[in-house]
């Protein structure tokens, strides 16, 4: 989860440990129902002139993307693609770049690029005047085997440690990088092929056929920052007939159930697609946002679930410590929860009657993502 917020002025931090986010991938099927969501959009857009250009704007550890390449691949094995993932944190680059090999085994014909920049600086692959010198490194990946192609990204590992140093931002608390870096990786046997997708640091220019926004904020920032920051500087790098794709939590959920049982009074979810859209209307009305859409989506459309996943067993017999434990850590994962009072709940054990109790009224846990789309009109 790729996220940023505003002025914290003392607010305490979400709890996002990794210990948290691997509990919560392995223990629900969010990632797969958000790939699935993701997959199905793509389908709608169409390549570019010279390839299928795609944007991650919260890359993360790439299990996501990873799934999304797969069907886009069988979608159209033989598009040149040129993607682009932002991304902070130095263990989820390497974690990305190492479920990479196979990708590039499948799909020879792939630019992959990853940048620590912000968002509006990413999409152009340049930093803001002031940020500093930027780092660019390319890659040219030799052979043709997997197993060559995990070495070569391992050796990499400590030079991208070296350019994706962070310090903590003294008004937001959130990293921030220290030298703006991106790094392009690609297979040598196909430079000729990609020469035309190929980044150049001093022609490049912002133009995506498909930009994926999953989770990409924290839920209580206000519709004007999230847009001003996030979803404005993507919708613009959206190429004639690209779709940006915003996904979020919706909350109305057993998830939120669980959580009022402890903060009856607790609403993290303040803004829902329509003020985002709205406020994104509001923002994005220059000219040169004209040709720039926000669908309109019932709920039918936007709303989707994911589950958590439960031991046969413990569903069936009884609900057992692991179960109530999983559903605890999803539910306040979720409801971006704050340290203090996640350290609360677990210290006293606050949480574990009321989550039992949620998962012994409906026998399963779930939760609800909303998601919505800007799109750009053709050319």
């Amino acid at each position: 989860m790729s996220t940023v917020d505003g002025p914290s002025g003392g607010r305490p931090r979400f709890f996002d440990t990794r210990t948290a986010y691997m509990m919560f991938i392995t223990t629900t099927t969010e990632k797969a129902e958000v790939a699935a969501r993701i997959a199905r959009e793509a389908r709608l857009v169409a390549p570019g002139p010279d390839s299928f250009r795609l944007f991650d704007a919260g890359l993360g550890d790439a299990t996501v993307l990873v799934e999304v390449m797969r069907s886009l691949h069988a979608l159209r094995p033989h598009v040149p693609w040129l993607v682009v993932g932002k991304e902070i944190s130095i263990e989820d680059v390497r974690i990305a770049l190492d479920r990479l090999p196979d990708r590039f085994h499948e799909h020879p014909e792939m630019v992959f690029v990853v940048t620590n920049m912000t968002y509006g600086e990413a999409t152009n692959l340049r930093p803001g005047p002031g940020k500093g010198e930027l780092s660019w490194r390319s890659t040219a990946l030799e052979g043709a085997t997997t197993v060559g192609f995990a070495r070569q990204i391992r050796d990499l590992h400590d030079t991208l440690a070296e350019d994706w140093q962070v310090t903590t931002s003294p008004t937001t608390g959130n990293p921030v990088y220290v030298r703006p870096a991106v790094h392009v990786i690609y297979r040598k046997d196909r430079e000729f092929i990609l020469r035309r997708v190929l980044p150049d640091p001093s022609t490049y220019r912002a133009a995506f056929d498909l930009i994926i926004a999953s989770q990409p904020y924290r839920a209580r920032t206000s519709a004007e920052h999230k847009v001003r920051t996030v979803i404005a500087p993507l919708a613009r790098a959206l190429a004639p007939g690209g779709r940006l794709l915003g996904i979020h939590a919706y909350g109305h959920d057993p998830g939120m159930e669980i959580i009022h049982t402890l903060w009856p009074d607790e609403d993290p979810f303040r803004t829902d697609r329509r003020a985002l859209l709205a406020e994104a209307a509001r923002q994005l009305s220059s000219p040169a946002d004209g040709d720039l859409v926000m669908e309109e989506w019932d709920d039918s459309e936007s709303i989707f679930r994911y589950e958590m996943r439960t031991m046969p067993v413990e569903a069936k017999e009884h609900i057992g410590t692991s179960a109530i434990l999983a559903a605890w850590n999803a539910a306040a994962y979720v409801a971006q929860i704050d340290e203090k009072r996640m350290e609360e709940a677990v210290a006293f054990g606050a949480y574990h009657d009321g989550t039992r109790l949620v998962l012994k009224r409906y026998g399963r846990v779930w939760f609800n993502n909303e998601s919505f789309v800007i799109r750009r009109e053709p050319a």
